[in-house]
This record gives structure tokens, C-alpha cells and sequence, in this order.
């Protein structure tokens, strides 16, 4: 019988292995589907929206992919209502910080750089919160779920960096890593599998002993408006959206395709597994996503010279 996953262990990735070389050759029949994409997509702009399957190639768990266990993440309900809650997830949190830290971007961020480079990406909307797309140097990067290494005092709004608290944790709790590291792994479900929570100290903000929360946005939680509108205005100053490594499962993402959709701009998704706007697509790919993009930034052609912007519309 499987064991339910209790409350408030699921995050959306740390590093569980080592990371993978994306093949750059897809196979004929992954071949012919994405030359399907580039009839689609050819002299438009696109706008691109990432999920955690373009992160698994840099050793990051999909967070809802086909062999992914069963997710029950924290909720922001949770997470400020119940101080034991809290402690538990800063305390796995520590520990699983110091693996998902040392992710480095894989062949499909570099991909994704090079589509922009060459004028095609009108914006990159990505719902991971791993910050590899800055890393490998997108420029135009909406962080629509927060980042992970940024922490906030939900009192005062202070801002600091995690590994900053990383350090102020590792003071307040002298030799955890080492001891906990010894009957502790960092499991599939992007969380730090260990027992031994309860002794804890959970840091507080420095500035006015607030309570701190890693920028992320929780289940039960709003994503920030200003992210939502330039979300939308990066889908209606496109004409097409590339959907990459996401199963559109929160409405956070499906929001844009359905968007789009309704715009009459084609839609393309690239994931493995279902997702939940294949029904709204012009085209799904089942196929790794890094893969598939780097096919499609060597060979979709620049962007016809004649296309238009048009400012974003929409408010949310």
C-alpha cells in the first residue's frame, strides 16, 4: 500500500542526480514533428513558456512528470498557520538547498538563449523557480513562480539572498548538514528526505523578526500582477506560443495558452506525457524538451523582417 505524503514536503526541484547530456539528434519520427513545428512557427515571433521538464537534463526532478511520484506541496496556508510546518520545511529546505545550488543550465537553456539572440522570443515565461534560464544568460526572463534564491520577510518586505540565510541557518543550527546527511537523501519529490526536524531553529528576519518564506509562490498563493501582465503582454506581442516542459496542470501557465488560443495565434507544446492544454494546441510533441529546442534554434528561420508588435492588452 502506499504511504500518503504528508503536508508541506513538495517544492518544485533540487538537484537528485547527476546531470544529463541532451541528445541534440532527435529520432526521424521526433524529426518529422518537429519540422510540423517549424511550418507552424516559421517568420513568427514566440513567445516561450517554460516548465520543470526543460530543468531535469541539469539533474532537477520533474515535479508532475510520468514518473514522477505523487506531489503534495505546501501550501501558503500551511506554511504561515503552523509553526511545526514551518520548521519541518525550513529544516528539509536547508538541507535540500545546498543540492538544487550547484544546478547548472543544460543544453535546452543554451537553446533557448540562442532563439532569443536571434530576435525570435518576444519573452521567456518560466514557472520554475530555479534561475537557470538567467544563468545561461536569457535576458528577457519572467520569473512568474519566484526564485530560489531569494527570501522575503512577509513583516517589513525585506529581500535577502538565500544563501545569505543559508549562512544565518547553518549559525543557528552548528553542524545539522554533517549530522543529518548521514540517514538523510534528497528525494525524487524535490524535497530533503529526513527525519530529524524537530530541533530546528527557524531563522527570522534580521531587520524586525518577521517571519522569512523563500520567494516562491505556494499553492493558495497569488502570482504577482505585474508578473501576470507582462506575461500576457509577452503572448500578445508574439504570433505563436512555444510551450516547453510543462504539463499546464496550474492555471498559472494554462492561463496564457488558453490565451493565445483564443488570440488564434498557434499554439505548439513540447513535454512529455499529457498535459493539460493539448486540447487547446495546434501541434504536441511527446519528446525531451531539450532536444526538441535545440532543433528548433537551428532551424527556424529569423523572424520575417515585415512582423509587427503590438502592446499587450490584456490586464489581468
Amino acid at each position: 500500500m502506499t504511504q500518503p505524503v504528508p503536508p508541506g514536503t513538495g517544492l518544485t526541484g533540487f538537484v537528485t542526480r547527476e546531470a544529463a547530456d541532451a541528445s541534440a539528434d532527435p529520432t526521424e519520427a521526433e524529426r518529422r514533428q518537429l519540422d510540423k513545428a517549424v511550418e507552424l512557427l516559421a517568420g513568427r515571433k514566440l513567445a516561450l513558456l517554460t516548465g520543470a521538464g526543460l530543468s531535469t537534463d541539469s539533474g532537477i526532478p520533474d515535479y508532475r512528470g510520468p514518473d514522477a511520484p505523487p506531489r503534495n506541496p505546501m501550501t501558503y496556508q500551511q506554511f504561515v498557520g503552523d509553526p511545526v510546518l514551518r520548521q519541518r520545511y525550513w529544516a528539509r529546505n536547508h538541507v535540500g538547498w545546498h543540492h538544487l545550488r550547484h544546478a547548472v543550465p543544460n543544453a535546452g537553456h543554451e537553446a533557448v538563449v540562442h532563439l532569443e539572440e536571434r530576435g525570435l522570443l518576444t519573452g521567456v515565461i518560466t514557472q520554475n523557480v530555479d534561475r537557470l534560464h538567467s544563468d545561461a544568460g536569457s535576458i528577457r526572463v519572467i520569473d512568474l513562480h519566484g526564485r530560489f534564491d531569494r527570501v522575503l520577510c512577509l513583516s517589513c518586505g525585506a529581500v535577502y539572498t538565500r544563501e545569505g540565510i543559508a549562512r544565518l541557518l547553518e549559525r543557528l543550527n552548528p553542524g545539522y548538514l554533517e549530522r543529518v546527511a548521514a540517514d538523510g537523501d534528497i528525494a525524487p519529490d524535490a524535497d530533503a528526505e529526513i527525519t530529524d526536524t524537530e530541533g530546528f531553529t527557524v531563522a527570522d528576519c534580521p531587520v524586525c523578526d518577521g517571519m522569512l518564506k523563500p520567494d516562491f509562490v505556494y499553492f493558495g498563493e497569488n502570482v504577482p500582477k505585474e508578473r501576470v501582465r507582462l506575461s500576457y503582454a509577452a503572448v500578445d506581442d508574439a504570433g505563436a506560443l512555444l510551450v516547453a516542459g510543462s504539463s499546464l496542470t496550474v492555471m498559472s501557465g494554462l492561463r496564457f495558452v488558453r490565451h493565445a488560443a483564443k488570440e488564434g495565434k498557434p499554439v505548439v507544446i513540447i513535454n512529455r506525457g499529457q498535459t493539460r492544454g493539448d486540447a487547446l494546441a495546434d501541434l504536441k510533441i511527446d519528446m525531451g524538451v531539450g532536444t526538441a529546442l535545440q532543433y528548433l534554434a537551428r532551424t527556424l528561420p529569423d523572424p520575417a523582417p515585415q512582423y509587427g508588435q503590438h502592446p499587450g492588452r490584456h490586464a489581468d
